[in-house]
């Protein structure tokens, strides 16, 4: 038994060294040219900071009742606040999962200014009334009542499915396209 137990430690081991000492088949791509940041990523990334902008805002209004001008006010760089923005009626739960998207939305908007510098925040609708009218395209017709974000949780989680999802999509297809190692982060 003691051979056998042996036996399974030495090949165990012998398969982390292997591990740790192989060579993987696919070799990272490293850039042609040490350029942490090339202009085509700035812009790219600037275009994505719309969206963290928006993801930001809208978590945490909802969840705080403020915005970033409270939060970071150096991240807006003087851009407006946004319209409509309240704080929803969550349930605690929700309301801890949302201001935890907040603040890694917030995360995001940090990283991407230390990273390429910021833009300042653009003017956003965040108002019940142009989620009514997304809501209502979505769906085909007018809802009565009509769709209220804010109103409780079901419907702010319901609203808050489109805008990450949007971000995703974004920063699939852009990743491809930047080419400095920083942006790529």
């Amino acid at each position: 038994m003691a051979f056998v137990s042996a036996f399974v430690i030495s090949m165990v081991f012998s398969e982390l060294v292997f591990v740790c000492q192989s060579n993987p088949v696919c070799q990272p791509i490293y850039p042609k040219y040490e350029i942490p940041v090339y202009k085509e990523d700035r812009d790219n990334v600037h275009f994505a900071q719309n969206l963290e902008f928006l993801e930001a805002e809208y978590f945490l209004w909802a969840s705080k009742g403020h915005g970033i001008d409270v939060m970071a006010p150096y991240l807006t760089k003087g851009g407006p606040p946004p319209i409509g923005a309240q704080k929803a009626n969550l349930d605690s739960l929700t309301y801890r999962i949302i201001e935890e998207f907040a603040y890694q939305e917030i995360g995001h908007l940090r990283a991407i200014d230390k990273t390429v510098g910021g833009i300042p925040r653009p003017l956003m609708d965040l108002s019940r009334e142009n989620f009514a009218k997304l809501f209502d395209e979505a769906i085909g017709y007018e809802l009565e009542p009509p769709f209220d974000p804010y109103r409780d949780s079901l419907s702010y989680m319901l609203s808050c499915y489109v805008i990450p999802y949007v971000g995703m999509n974004g920063y699939v297809g852009m990743n491809p396209q930047l080419k400095g190692y920083a942006a790529k982060h």
